[in-house]
């Protein structure tokens, strides 16, 4: 790329360093950003320029791509107006000035609207080294985060989203105006304010919090963050236990916007973007390294969190070499590096990590390809850790799968072409069609495929009549919005229409699907809600695999948000047991099933989706629609605000 005048037109902020790090040129956005004039920026040291605080991660930025080559990126924060600060990630390129061909450095603000989630990592990783919680308050939406940080203190918010009314409730309400004034004024860095704290389990706590006004990205919203310490002596025998569930909640959620950000990634760059700030958060890591396959010559970007020698060694490499990463590539198979003895064991005439001093020392290395099994990989990625880490089974079979999911993802961008009649085939097939003339009944159903990537999707849904006459209905999510996903929805759709034939009750029908999914060994995984419905007296029984709750609508126009006990997802947890339950719909009344699609969006929450489909589907009752209408009903409302995910509507009225 040429360095020019042409890399400073931008609205975010920017500059261009020479290869010391001192500032050539800036941007007015760049100059507000580091709230000095211009005149002042120019010909001083980038990082001297920064808060204290950020002065070493701007440092070891820039000069990541000025010695390797190589894109380098970090989140930083710049002093932002009035006290608060502002998080961007920033993104450093080594560029060439196309007038004298000198050598420089091109440091900019990149764009991460899209993904607000990935400029929360350092924060979160913060706050976890030592020992301290983390959340976040949203004062447009009046709802507050639990980001994470230290187990023992999220034993205390079982849930990671709640509303302020909700938390203020917990306060005691002699502290809830010292609260109240700690979110009024975060502008800067509050002092530290102890209050107490009602939880569910094990009675009060006295915490101590702190406050600060953070803006996530250069035009992002203003959000308030506050860091939690525990104070409490004495600590009750189960909050060890709902720690660890917490923390694999907050991990699960990770894996998943992990998951769903590799896939929904459009650009290279936005799937660089993805890897270098979530990689190293998510497998424990201090660093991490992205190596993309261009003509036959690994090209790499990092984190900025690793050693320069490693980046040198790497970038330009040829794929025809001895070493770990070729051989990774090559043959389609991780690697795992403990020590330098091991290393120089297995490639002991290798050059590819002629600089890796610290092996064995400081960190160990795992190498894994980008590319599902049966396809030449596409680059690989390497996560650095602490010495004496050695990632677990699982954690070996997660990266594996992640790095599928981001071979598939960068296979998609970079070939741009979807078997969009295959598919249409394909999703045409997945379509059941709804038992007619149910006494007493009416089922209705609707499907819209994702906009995104193939015209196809993992969502399903079905209705069939049972032995007994009883009427099962089902609906589900599969991870994906591809024609692997569609195959997939179809094993697990046959699956419970064959198991259910078999067996009396839909707990025992999910648990049979998923011990079959499990023993398939699948990289996806599916949600699900399945209901029998008794049509001559109303009696519903119904199991839930980690889907969205069901919706009961009346024919007064109210309704009901119903979530029925259940278990995880399919196909993930061998010998997982579902719990049912058993309950009664009346007559002139609906239940209506949806995927996640249909209920959560931009600027949409699942809860306020739940909320906005329930209102519409008694509102449609009321008005005397039949179940095919009421369907149309719920999905036009969603399609109609831009949801991007596959969206299913399946409604059951009893008449």
């Amino acid at each position: 790329m040429d360095a020019s005048d042409e890399l400073l037109r931008r609205d975010d902020p920017a500059a261009l360093l020479t290869l010391d790090g001192v500032i050539s040129g800036l941007n007015p956005a760049m100059a507000t950003a580091l709230d000095r004039p211009a005149e002042q920026c120019l010909g001083r040291d980038f990082s001297e320029l920064w808060p204290p605080n950020q002065q070493m991660s701007a440092e070891s930025l820039a000069i990541q791509a000025a010695r390797t080559k190589a894109v380098a990126m970090r989140v930083l924060e710049f002093p932002g107006p009035c006290g608060a600060s502002v998080a961007c990630l920033i993104e450093a390129r080594p560029v060439t000035d196309s007038a004298g061909g000198k050598q420089m450095v091109w440091v900019h603000a990149l764009d991460s609207r899209n993904d607000l989630t990935s400029l929360l990592i350092p924060f979160r990783m913060a706050a976890k080294a030592t020992n301290l919680g983390l959340w976040m308050y949203s004062p447009q939406e009046r709802q507050l985060e639990w980001l994470g940080g230290a187990p023992a203190l999220a034993a205390n918010f079982l849930d990671p989203t709640a509303s302020l009314s909700r938390v203020m409730s917990a306060v005691h309400p002699d502290d809830r105006e010292t609260f109240r004034q700690l979110l009024r004024s975060a502008s800067g860095q509050s002092s530290w304010h102890r209050l107490r704290l009602l939880t569910e389990h094990d009675g009060w706590h006295r915490l101590a919090i702190q406050t600060r006004q953070i803006q996530l990205g250069c035009d992002g919203p203003e959000q308030i963050f506050g860091v939690v310490r525990d104070d409490t002596k004495q600590e009750k025998s189960k909050a060890k236990a709902q720690a660890a569930l917490i923390a694999e909640r907050q991990r699960a959620k990770d894996i998943a916007d992990f998951s769903s950000a590799l896939i929904t990634a459009a650009t290279e760059q936005e799937l660089q973007q993805v890897v270098l700030t979530r990689l190293a958060a998510t497998f424990y890591g201090t660093g991490a390294l992205l190596g993309l396959v261009d003509e036959d010559r690994l090209h790499v970007s990092t984190d900025a969190g690793i050693d320069m020698g490693e980046v040198t060694a790497l970038h330009d490499m040829p794929l025809d070499g001895p070493g770990p990463v070729s051989e990774a590539i090559r043959c389609g198979k991780p690697q795992f590096i403990p020590d330098r003895d091991d290393y120089i064991r297995r490639w002991p005439s290798s050059a590819a990590f002629p600089r890796l001093a610290h092996l064995g020392s400081d960190y160990a290395v795992s190498i894994t390809p980008l590319g599902e099994a049966g396809t030449q990989p596409l680059g690989a990625w390497m996560v650095f850790s602490g010495t004496g880490y050695r990632p677990a089974p699982d954690e070996q079979t997660l990266m594996g799968t992640l790095a599928d999911l981001a071979g598939q993802a960068l296979r998609r961008i970079r070939l741009q072409q979807a078997r969009v009649d295959l598919a249409a085939a394909l999703q045409q097939t997945m379509l059941p069609t709804l038992p007619e003339h149910l006494p007493g009944l009416e089922v209705a159903a609707r499907y819209r495929p994702s906009r995104d990537g193939l015209d196809i999707g993992g969502d399903w849904y079905d209705a069939f009549v049972l032995p007994d006459g009883a009427v099962a209905l089902e609906i589900g999510d599969v991870q994906g919005h591809d024609v692997d996903a569609a195959a997939f929805m179809g094993q697990v759709r046959m699956s419970l229409r064959a198991i259910a034939g078999q067996e009396p009750d839909p707990a025992t029908v999910l648990r049979c699907t998923n011990e079959l999914l499990v023993t398939m060994d699948p990289a996806r995984f599916a949600s699900c809600t399945m209901l029998h419905v008794d049509p001559r007296d109303g009696q519903v029984t119904g199991a839930s695999a980690g889907h969205v709750p069901v919706l009961c609508a009346r024919k007064d126009g109210s309704h009901r948000i119903h979530e029925l006990p259940g278990g995880p997802v399919l196909g993930v947890v061998l010998d997982t047991e579902y719990r049912e339950e058993t309950f009664t719909l009346d007559r002139d009344s609906a239940l209506v099933m949806v995927t996640d699609g249909v209920v959560e969006g931009p600027g949409l929450t699942l809860e306020a989706g739940l909320e906005r489909a329930g209102t519409l589907a008694g509102a449609a009752l009321h008005d005397g629609l039949t179940a095919e209408e009421t369907a149309d009903r719920v999905l036009d409302a969603a399609a109609a605000v831009d949801h991007a995910d596959d969206l299913a509507v399946l409604v059951i009225r009893r008449m």
